[in-house]
């Protein structure tokens, strides 16, 4: 008779235990899928009157989407009068175009203008941010660059979250090249790393397949990445060399973090490289 308590308390707690375990397992499943929005999207919102303070020339340009939605964009110019073409800048997930501003030196210094649209939710740019909605965004960024420049002149530029749209945009859109910074190859695959016990493909609102759209990028692509990027790992990042096209570019900076790529020179001797051509 003890034995078989001691078995039925044992079975009893193994019960328990499972059912707390499932139970947590579940609770912090819901939690990913509702709260992945704030995980990934890390935005500063500004109110429609904010006036942006640069040291370098800039124009801003707000674009009606409807009769609610605007999208507003900061247009960087070089020093020249005659610009030598434009770079379309998808920026990452933090903030807002504040954050991202003073990378525009690293195109302006070689003549071209430099373009930072500000994503729904982010800065002064209204609406919801669905995946849709961005590429539907990007669209008009390169619609409007391109009643200014040809599409030999464009260059279209994706860091860390803006990885994706660029790479969407210069499948669908002829331009020049596409550069990319501390990519992934798509947000689930992304996900998986930091939730690897659960089913991130049905749990992600989000999608941007980098590594998809880039099997059918037809332009030079050029990308960067350093090994010590702790938000995209560097592994994640080399799975879009198996879709990379010969001519493509694949450039590892060493000890280099997800942030502070443009503090290492052979990122800026690469960079410049491409932009001196």
């Amino acid at each position: 008779m003890k034995k078989h308590k001691i078995a039925r308390t044992s079975k009893q707690k193994f019960l328990r235990w499972t059912r707390i375990v499932i139970f947590i397992y579940g609770a912090a499943g819901i939690a990913f899928y509702y709260l992945q929005e704030k995980l990934l999207l890390r935005n500063t919102p500004l109110a429609a009157d904010y006036q942006f303070k640069f040291n370098v020339p800039f124009k801003e340009v707000n674009i009606p989407l409807n009769a609610t939605d605007n999208l507003n964009l900061v247009q960087f110019l070089p020093a020249d009068s005659i610009p030598k073409g434009v770079v379309l800048y998808f920026h990452g997930n933090l903030e807002n175009i504040n954050h991202y501003a003073e990378y525009a030196a690293n195109f302006t210094k070689y003549g071209y203008e430099v373009w930072m649209a500000d994503y729904p939710g982010y800065g002064k740019t209204t609406g919801k941010f669905t995946e849709e909605n961005v590429y539907m965004q990007a669209r008009e960024v390169y619609k409007l660059a391109n009643t200014k420049f040809g599409a030999d002149s464009i260059i279209v530029y994706g860091k860390s979250l803006g990885s994706g749209i660029a790479a969407w945009l210069a499948l669908r859109k002829p331009c020049k090249r596409l550069i990319l910074e501390t990519p992934y190859y798509s947000i689930p695959d992304l996900f998986s790393h930091y939730a690897p016990i659960y089913p991130v493909e049905s749990l992600s609102k989000f999608r941007f397949p980098t590594g998809e759209y880039l099997k059918e990028v037809k332009v030079p692509v050029t990308i960067f990445h350093g090994t010590d990027d702790w938000i995209i790992p560097y592994s994640y990042a080399a799975k879009l060399k198996q879709v990379l096209k010969p001519g493509d570019e694949f450039i590892t900076i060493d000890k280099g973090s997800h942030n502070n790529l443009n503090d290492f020179s052979l990122f800026h001797e690469k960079l410049d490289s491409i932009l001196s051509l």
